[in-house]
């Protein structure tokens, strides 16, 4: 079945750590699969508050009970994998084993920049496998040797076995980030030509999936993830023709251009679509 997840900024508005665990949780009451974060640490008006995500996630999840989370898109290469593991393995216990962890490039070079970190995606890039590479082996309980030498064991480890699914962000027809996402448990496809303002053909969508099927030789337990917006109703009808190309989590996108939080609050208990067969 296809599943549904509210996607909420960090910032502006929702930039406040009470308001994301609110909408969290009137998400799981109104029959919601998951609550997913931005991770940014700045945005483009200095002006607007930026909640840290992974704050805001553990408060939902102490407060929740059936909801997957987690922090769509944790940018990685700013952060230091051995807290990210941390992090994310003591998200897992507190939740029950519902955290799902999605990495990604970061789409702000000022985070970078201002911080003395080098900003340029072949930079960005490698950073990101290395780490992915490690979270992989510290969560896994077990003793792992580290470049330094030493050799270590993060514990707790995670609830879910062999970890908690790791979902990578790709920019389409760019092909690095499919490529990468096919090592591991998911893609959250994002578009050059598609976005807010034009939502990405089904058909476009289906091409993604073909090549990840191919790269990878098949798409069992493999998820792909599609942020787009919906009216009550007509959610059904603007969903289905995704969940035929392949579509396996619709994230409906929460945000300041689409009414802000009061709006927010109508979409999600207005609910998801009825279920969706894939």
């Amino acid at each position: 079945m296809l599943r549904f997840a509210v996607g909420l900024p960090n910032v502006g508005e929702f930039g406040d750590p009470r308001v994301l665990v609110e909408l969290g949780t009137l998400a799981e009451a109104h029959g919601w699969d998951a609550v997913y974060v931005w991770d940014h640490l700045l945005y483009h008006d200095p002006q607007w508050s930026v909640a840290n995500p992974v704050v805001a996630v553990s408060g939902l999840a102490a407060v929740t009970s059936r909801i997957r989370l987690g922090v769509l898109m944790t940018a990685l290469p700013r952060r230091r994998p051995q807290i990210v593991a941390q992090e994310t393995a003591s998200l897992d216990v507190l939740s029950g084993g519902r955290a799902v962890f999605g990495a990604a490039l970061g789409s702000l070079d000022e985070e970078y920049a201002a911080f003395g970190e080098d900003p340029s995606l072949r930079a960005r890039a490698a950073t990101l496998d290395a780490s992915l590479d490690l979270l992989d082996r510290l969560w896994t309980g077990q003793p792992v040797t580290l470049a330094s030498g030493a050799t270590v064991t993060l514990l707790p480890a995670p609830v879910q076995r062999p970890r908690p699914p790791i979902w990578i962000a790709g920019r389409w027809p760019n092909r690095a980030g499919f490529r990468r996402a096919a090592r591991w448990d998911g893609i959250v496809a994002t578009f050059t030509e598609y976005g807010r303002e034009k939502p990405v053909p089904p058909e476009v969508l289906a091409e993604v999936v073909a090549f990840v099927a191919a790269e990878r030789g098949t798409l069992d337990g493999f998820d792909v993830v599609v942020e787009g917006w919906t009216e009550p109703d007509t959610a059904a009808a603007t969903v289905v023709p995704y969940a035929e190309a392949g579509l396996t989590w619709w994230i409906e996108a929460m945000g300041w251009w689409r009414g802000g939080v009061e709006e927010a609050r109508n979409r999600i208990t207005a609910g998801p679509p009825p279920a969706v067969p894939v």
